[in-house]
């Protein structure tokens, strides 16, 4: 058995190299091309004549090796030729090949220049950008609130319905607020806007953010704006005694003398101890001068100049109720006397005709009834005399 594997293995063996001899004379491989890159940083097909070939047998082009051979190299980079476009009958003019400190250069230039025309296109974008955010912004205080605990103030509540009064003197808030240096006359409504939409997007929820905008939406007229962000203060610190009196000073321009009233008491009441409330008592002298309490007024005015002497409304209020003639005000009371007196007569003797009925009612009853007892007695007394002439017979 072992004899016939070894007398087998030498036929396989004589197979096997003539059916790869068989392969190998029908590949059609004249020539074999290998790459060549020359001194110009080019790369061109070499052709190697193998030995038993034609020496004239032609050279079969490639199409790999057109495509990877158009391509030149340029520093450290490779550029692709189109020879379609190539002119052919023009004379050729051999051209030196760029140097790589060359190539770098201009790559390094039109990299500088890309790079820095991004960062214009960036820059140019931001700005555009912010300017259209800036445009598109608006100065306001968010949406209205739901409730807040002066609703019911009759002057709050119809606050859609309200003209827009403009304020110029509250501008006096912003004006000390901008420094001594600042002329009253150069006040700048503009940059007040500005600098309260920078300080809108750096602080949007502050309650102070919202009073400054509640004044200077007064200082532009705009009463519903003004009254919507004193709510929205009040809705998240409700004592807020500046927001108060802000609240207060709209109002007693729209002439809701009693919201105004009670809004500065209330202002009054919720003062720190540590500011002086000066404001509140000069708000409190001129809405009560307008209701024509000219003493009370007074007190309030020099309660107020005590507190900031030489404070020139203050001053300019109370001569005018100086100058008020002294009979004007004791007519007024004298009226108000005499009405007083005759509503309470009229409610003595409207009292006194109702228990002048109720007594002749009462009188009335009482002879009804006295009758009726008399009538009953006589009645019993002759029966009980006839009952006793009875039992005596």
């Amino acid at each position: 058995m072992f004899s016939i594997v070894n007398s087998e293995m030498p036929c396989v063996t004589f197979l096997a190299l003539y059916i790869l001899s068989f392969h190998v004379l029908h590949i059609n491989s004249k020539t074999s091309t290998y790459w060549k890159l020359t001194e110009d940083g080019k790369i061109e097909p070499s052709p190697v004549q193998l030995p038993g070939l034609a020496a004239d047998s032609a050279f079969e082009e490639d199409e790999v090796f057109n495509i990877i051979t158009s391509t030149v190299r340029l520093g450290t980079m490779w550029s692709k030729r189109d020879e379609e476009h190539i002119c052919v009958e023009c004379p050729q003019q051999s051209s030196p090949a760029p140097s790589v400190d060359e190539t770098n250069l201009v790559k390094n230039e039109s990299e500088n220049n890309s790079t820095e025309s991004k960062s214009i296109k960036l820059r140019l974008n931001q700005s555009e950008s912010k300017k259209q955010s800036d445009s598109d912004e608006q100065l306001d205080c968010g949406k209205p609130v739901n409730y807040t605990y002066y609703d019911h103030l009759v002057g709050i509540a119809n606050r859609h319905t309200h003209p827009n009064v403009p304020e110029p003197q509250t501008s006096l808030i912003f004006y000390q607020k901008s420094g001594k240096g600042t002329k009253r006359n150069d006040f700048d409504i503009a940059a007040v806007e500005k600098r309260l939409l920078k300080a809108k997007r750096e602080k949007p929820k502050s309650v102070q953010l919202y009073n400054q905008i509640g004044n200077f939406w007064r200082v532009k007229g705009d009463t519903q704006k003004s009254i919507e962000c004193f709510r929205r203060a009040l809705a998240v610190s409700p004592n807020n005694a500046e927001v108060l009196l802000n609240l207060a000073r709209v109002l007693f321009n729209l002439q809701y003398l009693d919201d105004a009233i009670s809004l500065t008491r209330r202002s009054l009441e919720v003062q720190p101890p540590d500011k002086s409330p000066w404001q509140q008592y000069f708000t409190l002298g001129e809405i009560l001068k307008a209701y024509g309490h000219y003493q009370e007024a007074a007190v309030h005015l020099r309660n107020a100049l005590e507190l900031k002497p030489e404070f020139e409304p203050a001053l300019a209020a109370l001569r005018d109720i100086e100058n008020v003639p002294a009979h004007a005000i004791h007519v007024y009371t004298v009226l108000i006397i005499v009405c007083l007196v005759l509503g309470v007569l009229l409610i003595i003797l409207s009292s006194m005709d109702g228990q002048l009925e109720e007594i002749g009612e009462v009188k009335g009853q009482s002879r009804h009834f006295n009758r009726a007892m008399a009538m009953r007695s006589i009645k019993m007394g002759i029966s009980s005399k006839s009952q006793l002439r009875a039992r005596r017979n």
